[in-house]
């Protein structure tokens, strides 16, 4: 028996899936408990309707993602700090300093998490922070850091 599943079903499979379940186990477990329904012909319109919606909203989410990554690409952000000899920095510059530089600046929200830096900034210069703005789209900043 074709049944789509409601729900992700660990050893069965995910949410939306289309599976070939034993008459059985489909009548007596799946159906019953909610987990899965049926296939029949509204039900496959419903789920390529549902698919075709989820596409389009993940392409638009992408479509996002880059548009504000050229316009992270373009941004500069200053810190003008104490340091010491040989331009090492009293403290450091990390990720959430950024973030929250990009959002006083220049009014856009960036999650700390996103700001991808191997180690805190802790000399003088500029040098590019890699931000990762959606899975497959990263955007870099320029990071400028002056003396006092």
């Amino acid at each position: 028996m074709k049944v789509v599943l409601l729900k992700d079903i660990k050893g069965t499979g995910k949410k939306g899936e289309i599976i070939n379940a034993s008459d059985g186990h489909a009548r007596n477990f799946l159906i019953p408990r909610g987990l899965a329904k049926e296939v029949t012909d509204g039900v496959m319109r419903e789920i390529e309707h549902q698919t075709a919606s989820k596409k389009k909203k993940e392409q638009e989410m992408l479509d996002e993602a880059k548009a504000l990554a050229a316009k992270i690409e373009k941004l500069e952000v200053k810190f003008v700090t104490k340091a010491g000899e040989g331009g090492r920095l009293f403290g450091s510059i990390t990720n959430k300093d950024i973030a929250e530089e990009i959002k006083k600046k220049h009014g856009i929200d960036i999650d700390k998490k996103k700001i991808v830096l191997d180690q805190p900034i802790r000399t003088l210069g500029a040098m590019e922070v890699t931000i990762k703005v959606y899975p497959q789209v990263t955007a870099k900043i320029k990071v400028h850091v002056s003396e006092q």
